[in-house]
């Protein structure tokens, strides 16, 4: 079997298609420099373990290796789920219906119980990183929880149902240092129907 290589998905919407609340400028440099630049550090890292395996290199740090392909990966894979996580303009916000409205309701109580606790949770992240929502089969329960940079404290197994980035390239250039602010625009993006997708295929 050949082995592939990592390679930038396309979006699934144009640059200026979150806009007002996500720009232009911000996706151009958050998609094509930084997740491009997620792909290529990765397959660079690859390049690099293929050419210790064969005898090539001599002399490595083979934890800084590991280390930098998670990072790479990580970021790619983060990034790619991001993007279909959000929808345009005025298709994507509101509050889910089906399988994961239900799911809101019963364990929640009501979608704006959940709603302010998954924006404490953003809100309240250290640093840089990543806010998700999780699906566990084996309690049927969605659990809150945050990544910092791309090393991921994540619960074994459970899919990514929600996703949201906090790195500081995900909304300088528009919201400067005003984090909270780009967290509450956010949401008038969220793709549920992505959510949905993502939980039928576990049910």
């Amino acid at each position: 079997m050949d082995l592939k290589k990592y390679e930038l998905p396309n979006l699934p919407y144009s640059l200026d298609a979150l806009e007002p609340y996500i720009s232009k400028d911000i996706m151009d440099v958050h998609y094509n420099g930084h997740h491009k630049a997620y792909v290529n550090g990765a397959n660079a890292t690859i390049d690099k373990i293929n050419s210790i395996v064969k005898g090539e290199t001599k002399g490595y740090d083979l934890a800084g290796v590991v280390r930098n392909l998670v990072f790479n990966v990580n970021g790619h894979k983060l990034h790619s789920l991001f993007w279909r996580a959000m929808a345009p303009s005025g298709k994507g916000g509101g509050k889910p219906g089906g399988i994961l409205g239900d799911m809101i309701e019963k364990q929640y109580g009501s979608f704006d119980t959940f709603k302010q606790l998954f924006t404490d949770s953003m809100k309240s992240l250290t640093g840089t990183g990543w806010t998700v929502l999780l699906f566990d089969k084996e309690t049927g329960r969605l659990e809150i929880s945050t990544i910092e940079n791309h090393f991921i404290n994540h619960i074994a197994e459970l899919p990514i149902v929600q996703i949201v980035d906090e790195f500081e390239h995900a909304y300088y250039l528009q919201y400067k240092n005003n984090r909270n602010a780009y967290i509450d625009a956010w949401w008038n993006v969220v793709n549920w129907d992505f959510s949905e997708e993502v939980l039928k295929r576990y049910l």
